[in-house]
């Protein structure tokens, strides 16, 4: 056996016992459809803060401390996706010792009622949320997208054999047949959900059939698995510390992080970054999405974000008009990101004043 290999084994069989002072419990008011988990982490403070603030703004959209039922919004179908939500029930699977995994399902009523279980990885030396793609080598992304989807096409190709060796197939058949050739399989790692394990990391990629035709698809969710070991030779700095139990946290990227900071010097403010998308448009900028609050007001404002290299615009939207079909805007933000520093101006977008806006990396 490989000393990698072993260490591993090692660390993962330590993962209960160097997590025994971390907690989770039911975030209350607990009802029959409201589950959803809460931490409590003495031993680090700053931890415990940040992870229950990105699952409650990420997925109630609700900011600790902001007093009433942190259920109000989806419970009622007023979050910023018009959908009743329900949570049923969450459970913390094993991990290596630096990483909290907690799987949380639920249902999610829209056009359609849609069943979802989503998998939060948080790295419990930061409380940042983990990134897949900051766990491989910017080389070795395409690599690992390349065997991902490989596995998933010899799924579906396996079934597909199974299915057209039927003699006399019935229209069902004939429909999953339809199915199964016609579906995607061209995942990257923005569009796969995952989750660790003591020594796999799980990658869960979307079904091939839509809502309508759900009950067709017998394959479901492709789920591939990929040992640490297989991935030994493609992990970041970043990823081989995490999990080998280092607590050295090397830096990781800009998206799902939490900035604290001022507005004109005397407003304190709360920033989580939201969705970030690599793909570069015609101008070379990256796009983004976040929330931020006023600590005093706690409400959430949404923000849609550019990058271009360390260069940061923002456009901060006031509501959306019905009668003018279009975002009325509040305010613009130039900055300079400098390590885990964001400096610029916030600009009234009526007055043109100018306010001065610092924040810093939670």
């Amino acid at each position: 056996m490989k000393k990698s290999t072993l260490f591993f084994l090692l660390i993962s069989g330590l993962s209960f016992s160097q997590q025994k002072n971390l907690k989770i419990n039911f975030l209350q008011p607990k009802s029959e459809n409201c589950n959803f988990p809460v931490v409590s982490y003495a031993d680090k403070p700053t931890v415990e803060n940040k992870i229950n603030t990105f699952l409650q703004v990420d997925q109630l959209e609700y900011i600790p401390g902001s007093g009433g039922n942190p259920f109000k919004l989806v419970s009622s179908g007023k979050t910023s996706y018009s959908n009743y939500v329900d949570f049923y029930s969450w459970e913390k699977r094993d991990a290596p010792k630096n990483i909290l995994c907690l799987a949380i399902d639920g249902e999610a009523s829209g056009a359609y009622p849609e069943y979802f279980m989503i998998w939060k990885n948080f790295d419990l030396r930061t409380g940042n949320l983990i990134n897949i793609q900051d766990l491989f080598q910017p080389g070795a992304v395409k690599v690992v997208e390349s065997i991902i989807q490989k596995r998933i096409r010899k799924n579906i190709n396996d079934f597909l054999t199974q299915l057209k060796s039927e003699k006399n197939p019935s229209q069902e058949v004939l429909d999953q047949i339809a199915i199964y050739e016609g579906c995607y399989t061209d995942y990257t790692l923005d569009g796969i959900k995952y989750y660790f394990t003591e020594d796999k990391l799980k990658f869960i990629a979307g079904r091939c059939a839509n809502h309508a035709m759900r009950a067709l698809d017998e394959l479901d969710e492709h789920v591939i698995e990929l040992s640490y070991k297989e991935l030994d030779n493609y992990w970041s700095p970043y990823a081989k510390n995490l999990l080998n139990g280092s607590p050295k946290a090397d830096k990781t990227s800009f998206r799902n992080k939490l900035y604290k900071g001022m507005i004109g010097g005397k407003y304190p403010v709360t920033v989580l970054i939201k969705d970030f998308y690599d793909a570069k448009d015609a101008k070379g900028e990256s796009s983004f999405s976040a929330w931020y609050w006023y600590d005093k007001s706690k409400k959430l404002i949404e923000w849609n974000g550019k990058m271009k290299g360390n260069h940061i615009s923002i456009t901060e939207n006031e509501y959306y008009s019905e009668e003018t079909n279009q975002w009325i805007i509040r305010a613009f933000v130039e900055a300079e990101m400098s390590g885990n520093k964001i400096t610029g101006t916030w600009q009234d977008y009526k007055t043109k004043n100018d306010l001065t806006i610092e924040l810093e990396e939670l």
